[in-house]
This record gives C-alpha cells, sequence and structure tokens, in this order.
C-alpha cells in the first residue's frame, strides 16, 4: 500500500511501508509457548518446553545482532494517513487471542502432563516472558481514548493479573519519568534486582490510588463497577478459577509464577527505557517537559517487529498518542547496546550491565554524576569515583 500527500510547497509525497507485513511477527512472537507445548504433545519430549525461553533470549538478540538497526522515518506528510490505516490497529487486536492461546496451551500442558520440575520451570518462565511481552499490546491500546482499545487493554492486561498498568503508566509514569520520584525509572547503581522491589509495589500503588482519585471526583467509592482497575482483576480472578476448576491446585503454582515473570517482563523494560536519566528541574522547582533524551532508544529492526515498535521509547515518551507505525528515530538519542530482550539479558548480571550502561549514562550527562538519576544507595561510589563500575 502506497501512503500519497503533499509536502508544504505542494509536491507530491509517496510513501510505502517495507515492514508493512513484518509486523505479522508482533503476532506471531507470542505463539512460541503454543508451538512448544505442540511439539511437546507431538513428539513426547520435554526438551521442547525450553523453546520459549531459548527464542526470546537467545534467538532474538542473535538476530538482533545479525539483522541490525533500522533508522528509517515515514515522511512526516503522510503520518496522518498511516496513523489511520485500521491495518495496524487490527494487528494489536489480533495479537490478543495469540497470548491468550499460548497461555491456555501452557496451562493445559502443566495440568495434564506429568512434567518433569525443570520442564515445569521452562515452560511456565517461557509463557510468562510471552505473556509479559502482551503488556506491549496492553500499552500501545491504553494510550487511546475509545472504548473498544480501551477494553482491549483491560483484557491483555488480565492475562498476567496486572490490571492497574494503563493507569499507572498514563497517569503516573508519564508525568513523572526520568526523576526520582518515578518508581518506574530505574536509577544509575540500581540493579534491575533492587529496582523490582521498588518498582513493582510502586506502580501499583500509584495506580490504586489514581483511581481511587478518580473514582472519588465522580462521587464514587473504590469498590464499584466502574473501576477500571477492578474490571480487569476480576476478569484475572475469572481465568484462574476456570483453569483451578478445570485442572485442579496444580493451576496455583503456575498462575502465581505466570504472572510474576509477566510482571518481571515489564518491569526489566521499564529497567532498560530509562536507567540513569534524569529531566532537570527549572528554577520554578518543576521538571523540565519530557524530550526524546529521556528515554534509551534502540532501533534492532526484529525485536522493534515483536514488540510494536516500543523500543523507539524515546518518541514514544515525548509524543505518546503516535502510533506504533509511526514512532521516529532520532540521530542524537540515548541508545542502548541490543534490543530489549539482548537488554534483558545483559540486565541479568548487573557488574556487565553496570559496565556496558554507566558509561553511557555518563556520557549521556556530559561527565557530570549531579544530571543523572543516581541511586542513593551507590551515590557515594559514584561521587568518589572519577570511573562507573
Amino acid at each position: 500500500m502506497i501512503f500519497v500527500s503533499q509536502s508544504t510547497d505542494g509536491s507530491r509525497v509517496e510513501y510505502r511501508d517495507g515492514k508493512r507485513w513484518l509486523w505479522l511477527l508482533s503476532v506471531a512472537a507470542p505463539s512460541v509457548p503454543l508451538v512448544a507445548v505442540a511439539l511437546m504433545a507431538a513428539t513426547g519430549s520435554m526438551f521442547w518446553a525450553l523453546l520459549p525461553a531459548l527464542v526470546y533470549f537467545g534467538l532474538v538478540p542473535l538476530t538482533d545482532l545479525l539483522v541490525g538497526e533500522d533508522p528509517h522515518n515515514p515522511p512526516e506528510e503522510v503520518v496522518e494517513a498511516l496513523a489511520g490505516d485500521n491495518y495496524y490497529r487490527m494487528l494489536l487486536f489480533v495479537s490478543i487471542p495469540v497470548f491468550y492461546a499460548s497461555f491456555f496451551a501452557a496451562a493445559w500442558a502443566v495440568g495434564t502432563f506429568a512434567l518433569p520440575f525443570w520442564a515445569f520451570l521452562a515452560l511456565v518462565f517461557g509463557t510468562g516472558a510471552s505473556s509479559g511481552a502482551g503488556l506491549t499490546v496492553g500499552h500501545e491500546l491504553g494510550h487511546k481514548q475509545n472504548r473498544a482499545d480501551q477494553w482491549g487493554a483491560k483484557i491483555i492486561n488480565a492475562l498476567t493479573g496486572y490490571g492497574h498498568f494503563c493507569i499507572e503508566h498514563n497517569r503516573g509514569h508519564h508525568v513523572m519519568v526520568a526523576t526520582p520520584e518515578d518508581p518506574a525509572s530505574a536509577r544509575m547503581g540500581e540493579s534491575v534486582y533492587r529496582f523490582a522491589m521498588r518498582e513493582l509495589p510502586g506502580t501499583a500503588m500509584r495506580g490504586w490510588a489514581m483511581e481511587k482519585e478518580r473514582l472519588g471526583k465522580k462521587g464514587l467509592g473504590y469498590w464499584v463497577w466502574q473501576n477500571d482497575l477492578l474490571q480487569a482483576y476480576a476478569l484475572a480472578i475469572v481465568i484462574a478459577v476456570a483453569l483451578m476448576s478445570a485442572f485442579g491446585w496444580i493451576m496455583l503454582p503456575f498462575l502465581l509464577l505466570h504472572h510474576f515473570i509477566g510482571w518481571l517482563q515489564l518491569t526489566q523494560a521499564n529497567y532498560v527505557e530509562h536507567y540513569g536519566l534524569k529531566r532537570e528541574k527549572r528554577a520554578n522547582g518543576k521538571y523540565m517537559p519530557v524530550e526524546p533524551r529521556h528515554s534509551w532508544n534502540t532501533n534492532h529492526i526484529v525485536s522493534n517487529l515483536m514488540l510494536f515498535h516500543l523500543q523507539r521509547h524515546s518518541d514514544h515518551h515525548a509524543n505518546p498518542l503516535r502510533p506504533y507505525q509511526a514512532l521516529r528515530n532520532f540521530d542524537d538519542l540515548p541508545r542502548l547496546p541490543s534490543g530489549y530482550p539482548g537488554s534483558y539479558a545483559l540486565a541479568f548480571i548487573p557488574p556487565l550491565w553496570f559496565r556496558v550502561m554507566d558509561r553511557k549514562v555518563l556520557a549521556w550527562a556530559g561527565g557530570d554524576v549531579s544530571k543523572t538519576n543516581l541511586d542513593p544507595k551507590s551515590a557515594r561510589h559514584y561521587l568518589s569515583s572519577s570511573q562507573p563500575l
């Protein structure tokens, strides 16, 4: 499909999205656990339980490295037409049943196969990672204002029992991003493990408080059907009850681990997206507006195609209503060393993460540690040393 518009001087502008059909990878990516379960059932080999983790954290970073990056932007003149093409929105909705199919397939395998403990852990880990990526779809739909998109976001967020995500993300994280006050912005010197202990409860409490405030302004209490958080939580509970009725109490550890790993997947994304970056305060005590430079960016093609361009995070935070297919790259952005899956793997080992990323943060800050979002527990080390870890 060719998008046509006119430039300011009246000349014709034509654009063909070379990745139009490649975006189907975002729909196919969450099917990996489903494929793994099908192969386990067909072959009787439990080693296929390792497939999702190997694909997401092995094959994808490798292909990112081999295929490289795509810095290309669509012409600004065609962005409105590109945003109005329902094909891209349809892909978001089509991906939702794929995520659920993989989740239910894994639940069926856990409930009916005689899984060794290691295979149980491997399958739950891979499926939880896949379902956690479903929050990317909730993220994209949750930024839209129409009812269908909002309900699509609630349905996919319920997959991991993360009903507070959209409210907290839109009204909390986007307002306070890249500041020490934001529990979803990682600080330099803070490991992903310590960040998770701060981010998970912090964002949940902020989301609950914001929804309580919203309902209060309407003269409503918290425990009402209009509560957007409770709607998603209720769906998650219905799913849990149905699975335990069908397969027994083995579903309880499955669901607890699956959901927790899904939450950690989002935590890892939040961790790498703003690590160490800080907005400066103005003389009046207010933070400067959010700019593209306040988020880490990456143009790695394969992982971006798998995550609906989430990794072009810099433009997203500067322009949160801009649809994924129109997000732009800028030349002067802070850049991650790999796509998100590779960056997650690096963050698993904090000394390696610090060695790679702290130099990047300091370069971004012009060598001035005081301009970074610095972890208070690590401040003495960074302020007393001329070299980062």
